[in-house]
């Protein structure tokens, strides 16, 4: 799961026993990272667009 994204969705997984990870980009190449993440899943955009303008 990308860090901020769906947090109340992880922690319901972990109570029901699932383990999962967060993924932070970082570095040098964040960016790119970030473009192809946007490419296979558009709508993340809207949950990026969303979590900025929530703090």
């Amino acid at each position: 799961m990308l860090y901020g994204i769906q947090h109340a969705l992880q922690l319901r997984l972990a109570r029901d026993g699932w383990r999962s990870i967060t993924l932070i980009a970082y570095g040098t190449y964040w960016f790119p990272w970030f473009m192809r993440r946007l490419a296979e899943r558009p709508a993340n955009a809207l949950f990026v667009i969303r979590n900025l303008l929530a703090f």
